[in-house]
């Protein structure tokens, strides 16, 4: 299925993900040299959905390390059982209490265990928001998909996982890191791309609304806002105004929706009312 560009991109948009010629080359280059592709972007561009497409077409396991600040090496990696090794220290059944045995496997030596058939597919999503002494971690498992766990050894991959990482970049990744993996930034769709993506994932809602949504979005966009709307917010409107039963976009069904592209007060302010109008109308951003 990744035999070429162009298989990539089928096998994608068969699974209902829509990538552009440069996502499509990125995801394709980095299975064929078992690399990790490196997503970053706005929130709601479809970063993620990637790792989870692909691990759909390929039927692969998805491993999902969700990152967040605090997050450390027994979370993301590995933790000892203790209360099994007290029990059986207590016991009397066993003098060595640091083996394999009593391993609790997280996501990262989950993605390298040799116990797959195949290579899974690991998804360390929003590593911009692990703290930075966490991408040190990351520097050997990007090198050589090998984990070094002190009583253990150094535990190796049977078949190296399809990498994806993704960041919102609310703060740099270390250039380090970068280097050992293939990087793509996914932007917001053109307007075709994104109706394309409507009409796929919401039919019910007609040609005419996805059109409507899709116009509208795009403008939004434009607009001073603190985030604009991505792509899972289209698609959330979308289907909303289906379970209203719009057939088309008005100045008040708008208003009431608001809240599923914005996020912020001030934006949903600033937006709401007169700001909806001239959207609607297609005036200039102000």
């Amino acid at each position: 299925m990744f035999d070429s560009i162009a298989a990539t991109r089928e096998a994608l948009a068969a699974h209902g993900y829509f990538a552009d010629d440069g996502l499509a080359t990125s995801l394709f280059l980095a299975v064929r040299m078992e690399k990790a592709l490196f997503l970053e972007g706005e929130p709601g561009v479809g970063k993620t959905e990637v790792a989870r497409v692909v691990a759909e077409i390929l039927g692969a396991p998805l491993i999902r390390l969700q990152c967040y600040e605090g997050l450390d090496l027994n979370q993301a990696v590995y933790e000892w059982n203790y209360p099994r090794q007290l029990i059986d220290i207590q016991a009397r059944s066993t003098t060595d209490v640091f083996t394999e045995k009593y391993l609790l496997r997280r996501p990262l030596l989950q993605a390298i265990d040799q116990s797959h058939l195949k290579a899974p597919v690991l998804l360390i999503d929003e590593l911009d928001r692990a703290d930075e002494e966490f991408e040190s971690f990351l520097l050997e498992l990007l090198a050589d998909f090998q984990i070094t766990i002190p009583e253990l050894g150094t535990l190796r991959a049977g078949h190296r996982p399809i990498t994806v990482i993704t960041s919102n970049r609310t703060r740099e990744i270390h250039d380090a890191l970068k280097r050992r993996c293939l990087y793509h930034w996914i932007d917001y769709p053109t307007a075709a791309r994104e109706l394309e993506i409507v009409t796929a994932k919401v039919p019910e809602a007609g040609s005419a609304l996805a059109r409507q949504v899709v116009d509208f979005v795009q403008r939004l966009r434009g607009e001073d806002l603190s985030k604009r709307p991505g792509v899972a917010e289209s698609l959330d409107w979308a289907r909303a105004l289906t379970h209203l039963s719009a057939v088309q976009l008005d100045a008040d069904n708008v208003d009431r929706t608001l809240g599923l592209l914005l996020k912020y007060q001030d934006d949903l302010d600033r937006i709401r009312g007169a700001g909806v109008q001239r959207i609607l109308a297609g005036a200039p951003t102000e």
